[in-house]
Parts: structure tokens; sequence; C-alpha cells
């Protein structure tokens, strides 16, 4: 009888043992798990968070956050180690590189800019704007919804005489780069006093408007009847929901153009082979006649100089995921996003290997 409580007593002991040292096991690979910390871009954010539930799932051992702050942010924190991924609509500038030649601007998608207003009565007609009418209406000098440069190439648009509220970005934003530079590539007058940037001495305009965020933007338009804002196209839904009316916008041909998947894909073609070796490079007025004019690289901004190199390692395989199995049509169709060229993925991969 003693031998049968002793042989019990001794296999209790061994399962105990044996469960505190899977415990142990377990405690130890939960610790071993890599955190990678995204922040960024507000249109890249829903990317993000489609892409990473199947990435942490086909890699456990790597675990990504995601937050919405702006580019600008993105930017900064990634370069102040705050952050491993910052991403951004905007490359890095000649004089940050300069002075940073480690920080990487990495392409994972292609993406593109809507234009869109709060029009009472337009029931769904788009219209049409340009460059030069949309620089004016954000300096001032264009102010009514019935200015003539409007009704010009709006022929038969019952235009309302209105005043214009212009909406822009106040956080350093890869939507306000994108953005000015479409207007600073059309307009003399906007080059020479404002340029284009993540940020923008925005001239003073009666009734014009700040926002936040992507999200920002499609709240204050939705908000404000008779407003006007640039919104990137993830947010598509929103925008549509919303009610908001969506321009076209002309083109290097001269051609009036929708954001669709075919405008964008025809301008990103056009401008694939133009891509140089470090991918900063500007897609703002592709070439063709079908090309939308307000497209860009959706980038991941990264220090090539890790750490360590367990993080370094983790950086590598969540962007080469993002470049391969990311960039299928299921996930960046979600976002109304392409995927990058191949020739432009190779590009990526290149960088990406110099992350260390």
């Amino acid at each position: 009888m003693h031998i049968f409580k002793n042989l019990r007593r001794s296999t209790l002991l061994r399962s105990g043992v044996a469960a505190l040292a899977l415990a142990a096991v377990s405690a130890g690979s939960a610790q071993a798990a890599t955190t990678l910390v995204e922040t960024g871009s507000s249109l890249l954010y829903p990317l993000f968070n489609i892409w990473v539930p199947d990435f942490t799932a086909a890699n456990p051992g790597i675990q990504v956050t995601t937050t919405s702050t702006g580019s600008g942010a993105g930017i900064a924190q990634s370069m102040k180690g705050l952050v491993q991924i910052g991403a951004s609509d905007a490359y890095l500038s000649d004089s940050i590189v300069a002075k940073n030649p480690n920080m990487l601007s990495i392409p994972l998608a292609i993406s593109a800019q809507s234009v869109n207003y709060n029009l009472p009565g337009m029931a769904g007609k788009h219209l049409r704007l340009s460059g030069p009418v949309l620089a004016d209406i954000y300096m001032g000098k264009i102010t009514m919804w019935n200015d003539p440069k409007i009704k010009a190439i709006n022929p038969g648009v019952a235009l309302p005489a209105h005043v214009i509220i212009p909406i822009h970005r106040v956080d350093g934003s890869g939507d306000t780069f994108i953005f000015s530079q479409y207007l600073d590539k059309s307009t003399p007058a906007w080059h020479a006093a404002l340029g284009y940037g993540t940020t923008i001495s925005w001239p003073a305009v009666q009734g014009g408007l700040g926002a936040n965020g992507n999200p920002g933007m499609v709240s204050a338009s939705a908000s404000n009847p008779y407003s006007i804002a640039y919104i990137g196209v993830s947010f598509k839904a929103q925008i549509d929901k919303a009610g908001l009316g969506t321009a076209e916008l002309k083109n290097a041909d001269g051609k009036y153009v929708l954001p669709t998947i075919a405008t964008v894909n025809a301008a990103a073609s056009s401008l694939a082979t133009d891509t140089p070796t470090d991918e900063r490079i500007s897609l703002i007025f592709a070439k063709g006649p079908e090309a939308y004019p307000i497209i860009n690289y959706e980038y991941a901004i990264i220090n090539a100089s890790q750490p360590d190199a367990t993080t370094a390692k983790a950086i590598q395989t969540f962007l080469t995921w993002a470049l391969t199995t990311g960039n299928d049509p299921k996930y960046v169709s979600q976002v109304n996003f392409l995927p990058l060229p191949p020739a432009v993925v190779e590009l990526s991969k290149s960088q990406i290997a110099r992350i260390q």
C-alpha cells in the first residue's frame, strides 16, 4: 500500500516538474517575441491593419503594433529611433538623406489621392478641377463656387453662388506632400510662394478649415457644405458614405480623369521604369491620356542601422512579406491601392537587404 502511495507521489511530482518546465518554456517563447512599432501615414494605416493579422499568424514570433499619426510623425519618430517603421506617403527629402544617409524610403504599394467636395444639389456629378484652379482656391484667389474659372471647365453645370470652404491638413502629412506637389508642378505662382512638403504655410483664406488625418478631412468636409478637401483613396468607403463628390482632375495630357484602378495603373505603369535605386521619386503628373495625376508610392521609412540583429531580421521579414504576400490584390484592393510593379518590388528588396 505504501509502495503505491510512493509511486503516485513520485508520478505527481514528475508531472508537476514537467508542467513547470513547459510553462517556463512557454514563458520564454512569449518573451522572445520581437515587437515592431509602426506609426505614421493615415492613408497607409488601413492597409497595415489588414496586413498585420495575417502576418502575425504566419510569423507568431513577431508582433506588429500600428498607429495613425500622420506621415510627418512617422518620419520623425523613425529617424529618432522611437519606432521601427515610419509609414509615409512622402519620400525623404534630399536634405534629410544628406544628414541621415542610413535612412531608407522603401515603397510598399501604390496609392492615389482624390479631391472631394460637399456641394448640395450636385446629385453625384463629377466636377472638373485643375491644379491652377485648386491652387487659386487654396491661395484665396478663387473664393466662390461659380467663379468664371471653375465655370469655364464645367460647361452646363449649375454652380452655386456660395463661398468655397477649403480644408487642409494641420498635421505633418504625406497627403499634403503629394497634393502640394500637384499644385507646385502645375502652378508657377504656387511654386514661387509655397512649394511643397509635408507641412505648408497655408495662406489665410476666409472660411478655411484645418483637420487632422484623413478621418478628420472626411468628417470636416461632411460637416461643412460647400467645402473642398484632399483625401487619400484608402478612405473611399468613408468618402462615399459621407456623400462627398469626387473631382475629375486635369492630367499632364490635358485630360480630366477620376481616380480609378485603370487610371492609377496607367500612371504607375508609365513611371515604374523611371524609379531610381533609392526609390525616392514623385509620381505626380505621369504621362498618358488615361493617367491619374496624383498617385504615389506608399513608403516605409526605415533606419538601415538597427540596434540589434534580431530587430533588423524582424523588420526584413515583415517588409518582405508586405512586398510579396501583402501585395496580393486581395489585400491592397481593399483600400483601393495597387500592387507595386515587379521591377519596383526588386528595388525595394534590395533596400531591405541593407537593414542590419
